[in-house]
């Protein structure tokens, strides 16, 4: 197993909000929600918070973390977390030898991000072979900039107005995750440098902390950490049923000037059905295309592939009965309105992130991926972690 290492810098000193990492938001110092986050990952081997401070070297220390502690003349104001990663991988370096093959820079004052959004932005590193990634939010809308004594709109032309949802969609940092290999941070100084990637976010899980009144509004954001949906009867479930366009792509088709079509697949997704063929669930793709892309993909991941049904409900109860599956055994993953009669027959009806609204108010769970981002991934992950594991071998 590699070497990856959470490093959360944590000041003693904030202007804003006096002692701000260890002050009590929804019932524990801010710095514990971060540290809890890092030690549910499952990739991530080794969580130290850099300090300069006792008292939040103890609290650090309480909730199961590391402390390196971190010299003054990188703890004012005007130091920058650089400083401190730089300080914290030197540090291990020279007196342990040790050397982490990944960092994952987590700061405190993104107390709201899902737990599992670390492994999956671990995830998204590795798929998109990056050597940095940071987290953003999406902006879809109208963006203006003050420039001197006038306003500049940045995003679009304001004398030529276009509809919202045909607008470009613009990342912003939120400041929740960062991913880098130690090396990125050596030769650039710099949290990002080569390859760089990201892993996008819902924009509610992006609020960070930096004002006095962003306590009393982080004490209910919380309540959507604290009280994450769930599925039901993960261990009873024996077949996967995905949707192919919007859910194993991101529902657009790329046309050359031949007409030939192609579509995007993640490959993260593929690895995590691999995983879950070694489990007893059986995965199929119900599709209504016909685009033999669509077997294609299936073959390479080794699956069933049912495509070219117009009626998808018949064609799942006709295969689900001849497995002798209950409508209570299978999930379902859709995006579109043609899905609905299949999630509404089955037991566990999943939506992607960017479903259509109908589809999303008729199922038990929303992923936090998007279609074609990882989303199946994200399903394969909670399925398999409540499955017992077989000895059946699959190829990737």
């Amino acid at each position: 197993m590699r070497n990856v290492l959470a490093i959360i810098p944590a000041r003693g000193g904030s202007k804003g909000i006096p002692f701000k990492n260890i002050r009590p938001v929804g019932g524990k110092p801010l710095l514990a929600h971060t540290i809890d986050d890092a030690l549910s990952s499952r990739l991530i081997t080794r969580v130290v918070v850099s300090t300069d401070h006792p008292d939040v070297a103890a609290v650090a220390l309480e909730h199961g973390a590391e402390v390196i502690r971190r010299p003054p003349e990188i703890s004012d104001d005007s130091a920058d977390s650089e400083s401190a990663l730089l300080h914290a991988i030197d540090h291990l370096k020279q007196t342990e030898r040790y050397e982490p093959e990944l960092v994952v820079f987590l700061q405190a004052t993104s107390p709201l991000r899902p737990p599992q959004s670390i492994d999956q932005a671990i995830a998204e590193f590795d798929d998109q072979q990056a050597d940095s990634l940071f987290s953003s939010c999406p902006v879809h809308g109208f963006v203006w900039r003050r420039e001197a004594e006038r306003l500049v709109s940045v995003t679009y032309d304001y004398q030529h107005r276009q509809r919202r949802q045909n607008a470009p969609e613009d990342l912003i940092e939120n400041g929740s995750i960062y991913i880098f290999k130690t090396w990125v941070l050596r030769e650039f100084k710099n949290r990002l440098g080569g390859k760089i990637a990201t892993y996008v976010m819902d924009p509610i899980y992006s609020f960070q902390v930096d004002e006095p009144r962003d306590l009393a509004l982080t004490e209910q954001l919380l309540t959507l950490k604290t009280s994450p949906q769930e599925l039901p009867r993960l261990d009873q479930v024996r077949l996967l049923v995905v949707d192919f366009d919007g859910v194993m792509t991101d529902n657009r088709v790329l046309v050359d000037q031949d007409g030939r079509e192609s579509v995007l697949c993640h490959r993260g997704d593929g690895w995590g059905i691999d995983q879950l063929k070694q489990t007893r669930i059986e995965i199929v793709v119900l599709s209504t295309e016909t685009h033999p892309v669509v077997s294609a993909r299936c073959r390479k991941l080794g699956i069933t592939c049912i495509q070219s049904c117009s009626d998808k409900l018949s064609a799942l109860k006709e295969f689900a009965g001849a497995r002798a599956v209950t409508p209570d055994q299978i999930m379902y993953i859709g995006n579109d309105e043609n899905d609905l009669e299949c999630l509404r027959w089955v037991g566990l009806p999943v939506a992607v992130a960017d479903a259509e609204p109908a589809v999303r108010a008729s199922c038990v769970f929303i992923t936090e991926r998007r279609g074609g981002e990882g989303a199946v991934r994200e399903i394969c992950d909670l399925l398999r972690a409540s499955q017992p594991a077989t000895t059946t071998l699959s190829v990737y």
